[in-house]
């Protein structure tokens, strides 16, 4: 079961790189089959991920904008990147402060310690 859940958010992170993936370039990436891949897209549908499916030469896999944001899988360099973001946020002039320290924290909360480490050392001076 471990090799499908990790399985299931490579092919969630994959699903987010790019806007079309075509069904036997992910079995590849994955290392299983095309069928594989199927029974994984429901899954995800299962869990809520919006996965719209095309059939033919062209067709593929899109994860397509839901009503709700569904959980999202960052890979190290994009949670640091978004953590960075975040805490820019008031040397940029936006209005979004609060709504920013607040996403922050829910970042920071679940980064690993080494990223919350890498993060914590990055310091804004106003200009």
């Amino acid at each position: 079961m471990v090799g499908n859940s990790s399985r299931m958010l490579s092919l969630l992170s994959l699903l987010q790189t790019r806007r079309d993936w075509p069904g036997p370039l992910l079995a590849d990436r994955l290392g299983v089959t095309a069928r594989t891949v199927r029974r994984d897209v429901d899954r995800l549908r299962e869990l809520g991920y919006s996965v719209v499916a095309t059939r033919g030469p062209e067709g593929g896999y899109r994860l397509a904008p839901g009503a709700d944001l569904p959980p999202l899988l960052f890979d190290d360099e994009q949670a640091v990147a978004i953590a960075v973001a975040l805490q820019g946020v008031t040397a940029s002039g936006v209005d979004l402060d609060e709504a920013a320290s607040r996403a922050l924290a829910t970042v920071r909360q679940v980064m690993p310690s080494r990223l919350r480490h890498r993060v914590d050392g990055i310091r804004f001076t106003a200009p």
